[in-house]
């Protein structure tokens, strides 16, 4: 029984080990000077707080994908969220609201309010957009699977993270990883064998 134990955990984590070595070479910091240019960067939503307000990942998300604008790496900034989540609020306008103030152009931000994950944000953005390329922005403990979902639907992807924040919130992120890309993983093989595409 506890030879089993090692190979049960060693199995847990392979997912999650895969994505990130897979995603090693192409997700950096945001402020990191090794980005390639992009279509767009894909946004990803995140909790908002009954007043409308961002939750403070939200508002780092966001922050990193104003960051690649105004540097010139991506032209636009898909804020890609639910428009009615579990509480009924709308996390794209609290995106695009936070964008606004970080001094993008309205013109420059395009709100997906179908993201209500992350697999169907890497659709819209390849289906409904027309977009080949896009820098995802997310916490560190999410941009592994993120990336590998949007490789997943042919989406060319680099991976862009805030600062970690040293919060039990961070901590309880990096462990819900490990189930969620196990998750990530059967959704990905499963599609590879009846692709989403396909009529059905």
């Amino acid at each position: 029984m506890r030879r089993l134990l090692p190979l049960a955990l060693a199995g847990l984590a392979a997912p999650q080990a895969y994505a990130r070595a897979s995603s090693l070479r192409d997700r950096h910091p945001a402020g990191s000077d090794a980005f390639r240019p992009a279509d767009a960067a894909l946004v990803l939503g995140a909790r908002v707080w009954p007043d409308g307000r961002p939750s403070r990942f939200l508002r780092q998300r966001v922050e990193a994908g104003a960051a690649l604008y105004h540097r010139g790496l991506v032209p636009v900034l898909v804020l890609t969220g639910a428009a009615h989540n579990r509480e009924g609020l709308d996390e794209t306008e609290a995106m695009e609201r936070t964008a606004l103030e970080l001094a993008v152009p309205a013109d420059a931000l395009v709100r997906d309010g179908s993201g209500h994950d992350t697999r169907a944000s890497a659709r819209n953005a390849r289906d409904r957009l027309g977009l080949a390329s896009v820098i995802v922005c997310t916490q560190e403990f999410h941009v592994p699977r993120a990336m590998w979902l949007c490789r997943s639907v042919g989406l060319d992807t680099q991976g862009a993270y805030p600062p970690v924040l040293a919060r039990q919130h961070t901590a309880i992120g990096y462990a819900r990883e490990l189930p969620a890309t196990w998750k990530a993983a059967l959704e990905i093989a499963r599609d590879s064998i009846a692709p989403h595409d396909a009529p059905r």
